[in-house]
């Protein structure tokens, strides 16, 4: 049965192409300033005149995007959303909506572009989704570079961008380009959201300590399965890639590497072809042979994963706050009342280090950006009613709705009603916060951290993101580079090949279909497809970004 399952997975992923390195995008947990003292307000010193919403306009734009998954299944269309009402009303700019089934965005658009019928508004992840990236969308005629219109008739964001060089030199492209309405993460504490997760009524009753090192972990997994009979001991959702979120350095980053690229005092270094690797891999060999990790590592997705919880099967895993602990501990708990699931840190190899590597999101995250088409005939209209966005009012809409139905203000905070936090038709917050807001998701706007203080709920949550936050990750993590058109067709393919390569070798490795000793010849495999030349391309696109 092993063996079946690698050639069908590597299929599958060869298939995937780029899209297998983008998946945190859409599904953070976090904020921005608005409405706060940071929060951005009109333009001062711009050449751009001030504008008044809502517009004064009689011309319709089209708007192109995803429906966002977590109103799958609750409403088929935007134009049925009642945030994306009340922005038409707030702008005064009527939209016409084309809805793109949730995670279809790449496929359809593909469709779209060919068919050369272009709408005036596209929200799609430009950095990462396109091949050749935003330089190449520009180049071909399919987006706009929006520097003059920005200066001209976007003072709110170009506001924001001034106070905040930081972000700014994330959001445009090294030859200076502005492309999109980004999305921003307006705290630290929106960047962090995700880490190991531990049953902690488990460890209280067999009297062990929170894991901080490897050898913690083995111990409290060993004693998961041979005194509470968890099958599946540990266990991580492995679509659409085996140990997918592994790329953030769980468990892997005890052994100084993540599953992907990272910084080495400033050298840049793909984790899977560096020694560290190969101690891992030997860790969760062991572990896989002792029973400890799920036996289906390689299939698991999240309902197989919620079926783990239900059963006891599972102890422990890599999840989000609020997408992971949040939906997982009530299904403990309508097992064992006492049940409770708590963020541990990521792990070390020895106790009191500080784990080297962690998740932790940029300020700019590409997913939900809007782009203006280059067939837009309304463009200067497009900018205005995008740079709603970033004023105080269009802040608080995003980020909590409208005052009186989503939210009221209470001594100067704005609190979420029950119409989102205990929904009357039984949606459940994050549904409920898809119908009325956008701070739960993404989009052309700066996010703010009252919404993840509330979405949140749960104490556990709070802590989660607090002990996720205590790790090395500022000083290894690579930031937003990209590579010129040229590059990107060539890294898309030469990482194609190397992470169906790395897939491959990390289950046969870990499932005992090959030996710990085959690890040295697919490093030599993975060098003839060129990992060198992928590495002088990051190295490359760094060099550029650190010169923006």
């Amino acid at each position: 049965m092993r063996k079946k399952l690698i050639p069908v997975l590597a299929a599958a992923l060869a298939l995937s192409g780029l899209t297998a390195a983008c998946s945190s995008g859409g599904k953070s947990e976090q904020p921005s300033a608005g409405g706060s003292k940071d929060a951005p307000a009109a333009a001062a010193g711009t050449t751009s005149a001030a504008v008044t919403y809502p517009l004064k306009t009689d011309k319709t734009l089209t708007y192109w995007a995803e429906l966002t998954g977590n109103l799958t299944g609750v409403k088929g269309s935007l134009e049925e959303v009642p945030f994306f009402q009340e922005w038409q009303k707030q702008t005064g700019v009527p939209l016409k909506f084309t809805t793109i089934p949730a995670t279809k965005g790449k496929e359809q658009l593909t469709v779209m572009l060919a068919t050369g019928d272009l709408p005036d508004l596209i929200e799609f992840d430009w950095a990462k989704g396109f091949p050749g990236g935003p330089e190449k969308a520009i180049k071909d005629g399919y987006i706009l570079k929006l520097n003059d219109l920005l200066a001209k008739n976007a003072p709110n964001l170009m506001k924001y961008l001034k106070e905040h060089p930081e972000v700014d030199k994330m959001v445009k492209t090294d030859n200076g380009s502005y492309y999109v309405f980004p999305f921003i993460r307006g705290d630290d504490y929106l960047k962090v959201f995700q880490g190991p997760i531990i049953r902690k009524d488990w460890l209280d009753e067999l009297g062990l300590p929170v894991p901080e090192t490897i050898d913690d972990w083995y111990t409290a997994l060993k004693a998961f399965k041979e005194k509470k009979g968890a099958t599946a001991a540990i266990s991580f959702v492995g679509q659409p890639r085996p140990l997918n979120d592994f790329t953030n350095g769980a468990f892997a980053g005890a052994f100084g590497v993540t599953k992907d690229f990272y910084l080495d005092n400033g050298t840049i270094k793909f984790g899977p072809m560096e020694p560290g690797y190969k101690d891992f891999l030997a860790t969760f060999r062991k572990w896989y042979a002792e029973g400890l990790l799920d036996k289906n590592i390689a299939t698991v997705d999240t309902k197989a994963m919620d079926a783990n919880f239900a059963n006891n099967a599972t102890g422990a895993t890599v999840g989000n706050a609020g997408g992971g602990i949040g939906r997982w501990q009530p299904i403990v708990q309508g097992k064992d009342p006492k049940a409770v699931l708590i963020g541990a840190p990521y792990p070390v190899l020895k106790k009191g280090d500080i784990a080297p590597f962690g998740q932790k999101d940029f300020a700019y995250s590409t997913a939900g950006a809007v782009a203006i088409s280059a067939k837009s005939k309304n463009a200067e209209l497009a900018v205005k009613m995008l740079d709603y966005g970033y004023t105080e009012a269009g802040h608080m809409l995003f980020n909590f709705g409208k005052e009186g139905v989503s939210y009221k203000m209470d001594n100067g905070y704005p609190r979420y009603t029950d119409l989102l936090m205990k929904n009357p038709d039984k949606l459940a917050p994050s549904q409920a916060m898809g119908l009325y807001i956008r701070g739960n998701y993404n989009g052309p706007f700066v996010q703010d951290k009252r919404y993840i203080e509330q979405y949140l709920a749960l104490q556990t949550q709070r802590d989660a993101v607090a002990t996720w936050q205590k790790t090395d990750v500022d000083k290894h993590q690579l930031p937003p580079i990209t590579p010129t058109p040229e590059e990107s067709t060539e890294f898309a393919k030469i990482m194609n090949d190397v992470n169906t390569l790395v897939d491959e070798m990390t289950l046969k490795i870990i499932l005992g279909a090959e030996s710990l000793d085959s690890f040295d010849a697919y490093v030599n495999k993975m060098k003839s497809l060129k990992i060198a030349r992928a590495l002088e391309i990051e190295k490359a696109a760094l060099d550029r970004y650190n010169k923006r």
